[in-house]
């Protein structure tokens, strides 16, 4: 009997589909199909495997508008969120074709004979995409891997594998090798278990909770089995009193409900300066009042549902009845909705102000001075990323060296462009996704010494 799994949309909770779930033993024969079909593609021409994936991008490209669609049903995002990461997909697959007649060794000067080196690819690559941003996280490995000679099996989150099928459809309308870029639709605990532990998947790549991302570390352990890991955070919002702070607060609002908080760099920890504290609670309150919650199809909504009614009730456990708030407001009736929150009461130390709650709501924290801000920006076990909003450059730049955090932004809040490394400190994950060196990180480096002595 097939095991299926039932697709909601998050802001209906209507079925929009039902996919089949993968069993072990259909990982096990993924990974043999993958194995072939790797060995097709890393003999191809470097030339040939670039011209393949600039197709692949084309292709997505061509269906930007589809995927986008498909993304607000299975996942909730507003339209013009799910466009990006379309957009986003189709940029990495074109930034890594472009090194893959690139990915260079290097000759090193030694007696005797000349040495090189070669940057070989692992074989089978594992990804495990979240729920939060489907298509571009799995873009993240998926398109590196695929540049620097790997397959890829893809092993989607249960509440969103259709982007994901519909891209592994896209890949064999450009021509990819059968099998080269797979889609395993399952659970967690099953497929997912079943692909890090299987001894001809080189390499897994990660993002998700730090809880799991634990297991799969030790899991990997047992088989020596390459890993990177993006995992939770609690990232901090700096406002210094000499910052503009009409544009930090009017910045503050999305820099935390984007994808309704649903985001590992979602910036939860507002830090205020304390003489700057009062007026910029005056200035947050109607710029958190304003922000658009409804309808993800909507061109018009900021903020769509949550994924899932468990993550709605998670987050609920975090705000108490009654707590002094700065709030906005959502929709009633079906769908998974909370509005955007600020609490502003919460202790330096209460589970809102120290856990990832992964949703619409944030904590406004006063600070000193300087050090005082530091001190309380590290204070948790999280550093993946952080903003700080000052005139003062040279702060700016103090700061962003004393905080430990992976992705830091002076009066911004981008943390991810696929030029740049992204990964996180502490218990926020292990290595660095995206920029010039993501293709590296999936690649083997070989020594060979040519003796010249006669």
């Amino acid at each position: 009997m097939t095991r299926e799994h039932q697709v909601l949309n998050p802001a209906t909770e209507e079925i929009v589909a039902t996919v089949p779930a993968t069993t072990a033993a259909g990982v096990d024969a993924a990974v043999t199909r993958a194995a072939a079909a790797q060995r097709i593609w890393a003999a191809l021409a470097p030339a040939d495997r670039a011209r393949l994936l600039r197709r692949f991008a084309a292709a997505v490209d061509g269906r930007t508008e589809e995927l986008a669609r498909l993304e607000v049903r299975e996942a909730g995002h507003t339209i013009g969120n799910a466009r990006w990461e379309a957009g986003n997909v189709r940029d990495l697959l074109d930034y890594a074709a472009g090194g893959v007649e690139r990915l260079n060794g290097r000759q090193i000067p030694v007696p005797g004979g000349i040495d090189i080196t070669l940057l070989e690819p692992l074989g089978v690559i594992g990804v495990i995409a979240p729920w939060n941003f489907p298509m571009p996280i799995a873009a993240w490995g998926l398109a590196p891997a695929l540049a620097a000679g790997n397959a890829v099996i893809l092993k989607p989150a249960e509440t969103t594998p259709l982007t994901a099928l519909r891209l592994a459809a896209l890949a064999l309308e450009a021509g990819l090798p059968e099998h080269l870029f797979q889609v395993l639709p399952g659970a967690g605990d099953e497929a997912g278990n079943a692909l890090v532990e299987h001894p001809d998947v080189a390499k897994i790549v990660f993002t998700g909770s730090t809880r799991v991302g634990k297991r799969i570390m030790a899991k990997c352990a047992e088989h020596v089995k390459r890993i990177t890991l993006e995992l939770g955070g609690k990232s901090p919002n700096i406002v210094f009193a000499d910052a503009d702070l009409e544009a930090a607060a009017a910045a503050a609002p999305m820099s935390f409900l984007d994808n309704a908080g649903q985001d590992c760099c979602a910036r939860t920890r507002i830090l205020v300066q304390r003489s700057a504290y009062d007026r910029f609670l005056e200035l947050l309150a109607p710029a958190v009042a304003a922000v658009v919650v409804g309808d993800p199809s909507d061109e018009k909504t900021q903020m769509g549902p949550l994924i899932s009614r468990t993550q709605l009730d998670r987050v609920r456990g975090y705000v108490p009845e009654g707590a002094a708030a700065v709030r906005g407001s959502a929709p009633g009736g079906a769908g998974f909705w909370f509005p955007p929150t600020v609490l502003t009461d919460a202790a330096a130390d209460s589970p809102v102000a120290t856990e990832e709650v992964f949703g619409p709501v944030a904590v406004v924290l006063p600070f000193d001075d300087e050090a005082d801000a530091v001190r309380l920006a590290n204070a948790t076990r999280y550093g993946l990323a952080g903003s700080l909003w000052t005139r003062d450059m040279g702060r700016a730049l103090r700061v962003s060296q004393a905080v430990r955090a992976g992705n830091l932004s002076v009066n911004s809040h981008s943390a991810v462009r696929y030029w740049t490394p992204f990964g996180g400190f502490k218990q926020s994950g292990l290595g660095r996704e995206l920029g010039p060196d993501a293709l590296t990180a999936f690649t083997e480096s070989k020594n060979v010494f040519l003796s010249t002595e006669a």
